[in-house]
Order: C-alpha cells, then sequence, then structure tokens
C-alpha cells in the first residue's frame, strides 16, 4: 500500500497505538527543543523526576525569548538554564545567538526525525522533512526523561504544489493563502505534507517559513520532502552526511487534499488582528504604515534579510517609518554581513536588532497609539504586540520592505518599476561559527544549579475531587488564545518561573479582575466557545489557572495543545454535547459535579453537570491514560506515583 511521508515517519516512531485519526498514539522523540520563556518550568519540572540526564538523542536549550534585561530576572533564569543544560547533558544556544528555529534547522536538524519542542513554532523544522511538534514543557520534559510523546493520530492533508513562485512572491504568500483558505482552525487535528513538483523549486528556508506557520493553521505539524534541495542546505551548513532523501510513495493517499499553484499566487497580507484575516496586500494599498518589522521565528532567514538589503540598495526608508531587523541567527547576521548587507541596511536607515524573539513574543518593539505596524512575525493576535488595541499585518519581506520604501502598504511588485527583482539564493557554503552553543558535558558531578530568589519551587496540586461545586469565574468566546490567558511581553515572561507571581496576570488583557475573582471563588471553571486556548504552546496558560483554583474549562472545542496542558495540570477539559448549551450558563453560576472520580475511572464519556437546578450533559474525550492522570491531579503527579 502507498503511504505518505508522514505516514511513514510516524510509523518509524510508533511506540504505542495505531495510525488511527483520532485514536491516542505514543511516538518516540529524537529531539528535544526549549526556549527560556517555556524551559525554565520545564527544566523545573524535569528535575522534579529526579532523573541525572536527559535520554534524547539530542536534547537542546535555547535563549532567545526574554532577552530584555531590564532587572535580576532573566538574567537569574539564564544562569538558572545554562547550568541545568550543562548538568543534564543538553545543548545550550546562549543569548544572541538566535531563534529556537532558525538555529536547530541550521546546526542540528535531521531528515526523518522527530523533534518535541516546548514552543508552537517547533514545526519550523518541516524545512529540513522532520517531524516536529509543539508542546507544553511538561510533555517536553517528560521526552528529555525518556518517555514518549502521547497524542491524537492526526489526518493527513496533502497539498499539491505545482508551477513555481512569481517575481515579488515567496514562501510567506504560500502560507498566507493556506490560511486564507483553511482559516485558524483549519489544520486542528491534522499533518499538513506538501508534496508535487512546486516544492523543488522551494528552498529549505521558504520551506520552514511555511512550517513555521502551520502552527497558525492549528496544525500538529507539517511535512516537506528531502530531496536535492535538502541536501544543498546541509552541504551549505557543513552537515551534508545527516541528508538522506525522504518522499511520499508514488500514489500515496491523503486523508484530505488541496493544491496550490504557485504560479498563480500574489503578494498577501493578513490584516489586524488575526493571521487567518487574509486579502490580496493590493486590497489595502495606500494604508499609511509607522513600524515594520522584518524577521523573528519566521522569515529571518539569509535569504529573507538579504532580499531586504538588495531592494534597500540605493534606497531609503520613509521618513516617518521606524524600519527593524531582528536577523533569525549569528549565522545569518554573519553572511548577510559578509555580502554588504548590514552596510547597506544603516545607509537605508534600518535599525538592526541582536538575535531573538524581540518583538514577536511582545519583548520590546511594542508600536505606538494607533500606528500601524508591518511585521514578517508569525502571529497579529490582539494586544500581542505589548500595544492595547494594535493594528498589526503580516506580510512578506517583499511586502515589508516596499512599505518600508513607500510609507505605506505597497504591492512589492511595483518595486519593479524601480529595480530587478533581486531572486536572492543562500549560500552553497555559510560562514560557521558554533561559538554561541555550548556542547554538553560528559562528567557533570561538579555542575551545580544555580537559582535565583524568582525561581520558585512548581506548586503541588491535589487529586480530582469525587464531588465538586465551583463558580463560573469567567465566559469568553470564540478563538481565545493563550495570549489572551497568560500575556506574553515584558512584564509578564520574566516571571514564567514563578507560578504565584505570573498567576496575577491571567486574562488581564480582557479582565484584570479574573485573577482576584477566581481565589474568591475557591474552586472555579471557565466557559468557551469554539477553538479554546489557540496560539503558543506555554502551558502556564494552564498552570496558572489552576494555581488560582480553576479546576474545569467547558469549551465547545480546544485547541490541541492547550487541552493536553489543562490535563497535565489537572484541570478538566469538558465539551458541551450541545453546543447550543454554552448560551445556558452564565458568567457567576455554580456548577456542581457528583461522583466525579468514579465517572472517570469508569471511562465515562458523558459528565453531567447541574446548573440552577438543570442537568447539562459534557464530554470528557480523554485517554484512557489522560484519566489516571486527571485522577492524580496532573501528569506530574501520577509519573512520581507510577515510576517506571
Amino acid at each position: 500500500m502507498s503511504k505518505n511521508l508522514a505516514v511513514k515517519i510516524l510509523e518509524d516512531h510508533l511506540v504505542e497505538g495505531e495510525l488511527v485519526p483520532g485514536k491516542e498514539i505514543a511516538i518516540r522523540i529524537d529531539h528535544t527543543l526549549l526556549q527560556d520563556a517555556t524551559g525554565t518550568m520545564a527544566m523545573l519540572e524535569f528535575i522534579a523526576m529526579g532523573m541525572p540526564r536527559v535520554k534524547v538523542e539530542l536534547a537542546a536549550q535555547y535563549i532567545d525569548h526574554n532577552l530584555l534585561q531590564t532587572d535580576y530576572k532573566n538574567a537569574d533564569d539564564h544562569a538558572f538554564l545554562t547550568s541545568a543544560a550543562m548538568k543534564f547533558g543538553v545543548h545550550l544556544s546562549k543569548p544572541g545567538n538566535g531563534v529556537s528555529h532558525q538555529v536547530h534547522l541550521e546546526r542540528f536538524g535531521v531528515p526523518g526525525k522527530v523533534l518535541l519542542g516546548a514552543d508552537s513554532h517547533s514545526t519550523t523544522a518541516a524545512g529540513l522533512s522532520m517531524i516536529a511538534i509543539g508542546a507544553g514543557g511538561l510533555d517536553v520534559a517528560l521526552a528529555m526523561a525518556g518517555h514518549p510523546f502521547y497524542l491524537p493520530c492526526p489526518k493527513v492533508m496533502g497539498v499539491k504544489l505545482t508551477g513555481r513562485l512569481p517575481d515579488w512572491v515567496s514562501g510567506k504568500d504560500v502560507i498566507l493563502e493556506m490560511l486564507r483558505r483553511h482559516t485558524v482552525k483549519g489544520g486542528v487535528g491534522k499533518i499538513i505534507e506538501y508534496y508535487g513538483p512546486g516544492v523543488a523549486t522551494l528552498s529549505v528556508t521558504d520551506r520552514a517559513t511555511i512550517g513555521n506557520m502551520g502552527a497558525e493553521l492549528g496544525a500538529t505539524t507539517s511535512i516537506f520532502p528531502s530531496d536535492d534541495r535538502t541536501r544543498e542546505f546541509l552541504v551549505s551548513q557543513g552537515r551534508g552526511e545527516c541528508w538522506r532523501p525522504l518522499a511520499p510513495d508514488e500514489g500515496a493517499s491523503y486523508d484530505e487534499y488541496d493544491e496550490i499553484d504557485l504560479s498563480t499566487l500574489e503578494p498577501l497580507i493578513a490584516c489586524p488582528s488575526s493571521p487567518d484575516k487574509v486579502v490580496k496586500v493590493s486590497e489595502v494599498e495606500g494604508i499609511k504604515v509607522d513600524q515594520v518589522l522584518v524577521g523573528s521565528s519566521v522569515n529571518s532567514s539569509f535569504r529573507d534579510l538579504m532580499t531586504v538589503c538588495r531592494v534597500l540598495e540605493g534606497q531609503r526608508i520613509a521618513p516617518q517609518v521606524s524600519f527593524h531587523v531582528n536577523p533569525g541567527s549569528r549565522q545569518v547576521l554573519e553572511n548577510v554581513a559578509d555580502q554588504g548587507g548590514i552596510v547597506t541596511l544603516l545607509m537605508a536607515g534600518a535599525i538592526i536588532h541582536q538575535s531573538g524573539c524581540l518583538g514577536c513574543i511582545g519583548m520590546g518593539q511594542a508600536p505606538g497609539t494607533n500606528q500601524v505596524s508591518l511585521r514578517t512575525f508569525p502571529r497579529n493576535f490582539p494586544g500581542r504586540s505589548g500595544t492595547k488595541d494594535d493594528k498589526v499585518y503580516l506580510c512578506s519581506p517583499e511586502t515589508a520592505v516596499a512599505a518600508g520604501i513607500f510609507g505605506v502598504i505597497t504591492d512589492p511588485r511595483k518595486l519593479g518599476e524601480i529595480k530587478s527583482y533581486p531572486a536572492v539564493q543562500n549560500p552553497s557554503k555559510y560562514l560557521l561559527d558554533d561559538s554561541g552553543i555550548i556542547l554538553p558535558l560528559e562528567d557533570t558531578s561538579s555542575v551545580e544549579i544555580k537559582t535565583g530568589p524568582n525561581i520558585v519551587p512548581l506548586p503541588d496540586f491535589e487529586p480530582l475531587p469525587d464531588t465538586l461545586l465551583a463558580e463560573v469565574v469567567f465566559k469568553v468566546g470564540d478563538n481565545i488564545t493563550t495570549d489572551h490567558i497568560m500575556p506574553a511581553g515584558n512584564k509578564v515572561l520574566p516571571l514564567r518561573s514563578n507560578i504565584p507571581a505570573i498567576s496575577e496576570h491571567v486574562f488581564e488583557q480582557i479582565d484584570p479582575t479574573f485573577p482576584s475573582r477566581a481565589k474568591s471563588a475557591g474552586n472555579g471553571i471557565i466557559i468557551g466557545g469554539e477553538n479554546y486556548g489557540q496560539g503558543s504552546s506555554r502551558e502556564h496558560a494552564a498552570i496558572a489557572p489552576r494555581y488560582l483554583g480553576i479546576r474545569a474549562k467547558i469549551a465547545k472545542s480546544f485547541a490541541r495543545i492547550h487541552k493536553a496542558n489543562l490535563i497535565n495540570f489537572g484541570i478538566m477539559p469538558l465539551t458541551f454535547k450541545n453546543p447550543d448549551d454554552y448560551d445556558r450558563i452564565n458568567q457567576g453560576d455554580n456548577i456542581s459535579f457528583s461522583g466525579l472520580r468514579l465517572l472517570v475511572e469508569d471511562a465515562v464519556t458523558e459528565i453531567p453537570i447541574i446548573v440552577n437546578g438543570t442537568e447539562i450533559i459534557t464530554l470528557l474525550n480523554v485517554s484512557e491514560r489522560q484519566r489516571k492522570e486527571l485522577l492524580a491531579g496532573g501528569t506530574l503527579n501520577y509519573v512520581r506515583q507510577h515510576p517506571e
């Protein structure tokens, strides 16, 4: 039977279960990825398991998010992560060395491997034909300890690519077209597999861009074949021995299909404030632009930045535009400098920053009041930039630099009137410098883990009770993101290792009174709409509400990673059997559960709740393993009780 590539790789890593969409499977993990905003908590969780050393083939810890050192907190976290990485056999990428996804692509990625990352954009590694999945930090810590990763077996959507991208159109426009067609919910429960003759026209870094923003589709991950373009990239990185060809079988079948003729695409842009509010750039031309940011976890490669440099040769940024460049890695910066790009950027009036996530996670670079910001970033959720009621558009580097020159949103094809399309190619051999990476030590006996005052031990959570009376502390609508639940930014991110402190910021963008109301309720419940918890992998959007007393979330549907994180920390993820029941529950209502432990133990799916004297049926769609974890009060409790 002909198989698609995703199934081939999953079969090769399958530990438990069958590859039947929707059924729980367990897969072996080859690589793990942590970054500093999620890694401090994940490392604390790993330490709590009492493991002397990581058990995966390669574990990497990146310091790329919390780079602003406005006080001691981030610096202390960096010292903790550095010492913990050295203690437990983890590769460490130092501050300024680059964004985790770009660096992993350059220095560690291997075709056919499976990567689990505590960052939703770990899917970037799809560009190197890896199955790369974002997850909560606890799931990654468990993988580091040698446990398999459990997930619902995804469907595989095959997207056939034909043709070749026209000038002034790039990989960003391909994924924006996918978001235009399928929305932020269109990839839920799916792996997006790209195949067909058009794939060969895309570089690894263009493929990485498409894979990165597959997270915005809600996809489990994306995957590209490993072909001559893959080999070309690995050779350029001095890692040609890692290459092997990987492709779907001839005539492979898929659960769903789509097709994109690359030659028909034109420049696209996502309008405020969702990655799927996609229109043609030509439809919004003329809007005055105040800020342009190029680079982050996506569109920060050599090709992306050098394209901007070539367009800016002999040009100046418009006077009112603040134009920022965030290289994806030190390697990118060094190679752009080698090609003369740094001088070009400076002469044009651009501002060059260190290699890191920066404005993408709200760590600086916030736009001003009522200002329009064009960004090559993956997300434009409301307020994510750090500015309330922001006006953030997502676009390609070509569209970004056009706006920088003309001062208004401009179809980048109009740049063809002043110069030819640069058609930048990645180098055949990059300048290589791994001085920003600390390799694992063989003997770690003398390494002491450094902890500052902001690094607080994990809170203990009690097991699931048999009876529960809880107040509906908050009711929200559709597409609530993890940014809504647990904001990013330079005020909140440094508190990631301090659950009591960070819990004071839960839902602060939409209701600053939530923490105090949740604590007053004792036991709390949150009611949500469709796709609750979309966005990042941040497990703090589960841990902090649990710390505040939230025992269940009842929604029309959940995003995959957030649902898993809720279970990890003992919060019941319930859905409405009848979605219309959402309208029958109001904030302030009391909800009672009885015989709860027995219902969970007996694998009952229908969980009745009593609201204002009326019974409503909710659904607990979880695996047998997850039921045991909920009963224990969370995954860490269960693992401690059942050491392997």
